[in-house]
């Protein structure tokens, strides 16, 4: 299946730290199989660690959306609160 292939290259390149190509590879994941939640989780991981914590928890609650019982993503979602705010009160 398309999605997945795309899914596990994205892992790939995440692993190998590119993660523009990455990004990519998620969204066009997505793309193929909007209900699929594990390219959402993945992207949202690789925004967290670009520092897009918005964009990351929008991914994390669509994950949760599509799948309540996503322990990951709700840990993910609630890390990427608390850095958001950290940032905020440091003022960057």
């Amino acid at each position: 299946e398309l999605a997945t292939a795309l899914n596990d290259r994205g892992q790939v390149r995440y692993l190998r730290v590119e993660f523009a190509a990455a990004l990519q590879d998620f969204t066009a994941a997505i793309e193929c199989q909007p209900g699929f939640e594990v390219p959402y989780y993945n992207r949202g991981l690789v925004r967290y660690r670009l520092g897009d914590f918005d964009e990351a928890m929008e991914d994390f609650r669509k994950v949760l959306e599509l799948n309540p019982q996503f322990e990951d993503a709700a840990l993910s979602l609630k890390q990427a609160i608390l850095d958001k705010e950290e940032k905020q009160k440091r003022g960057y």
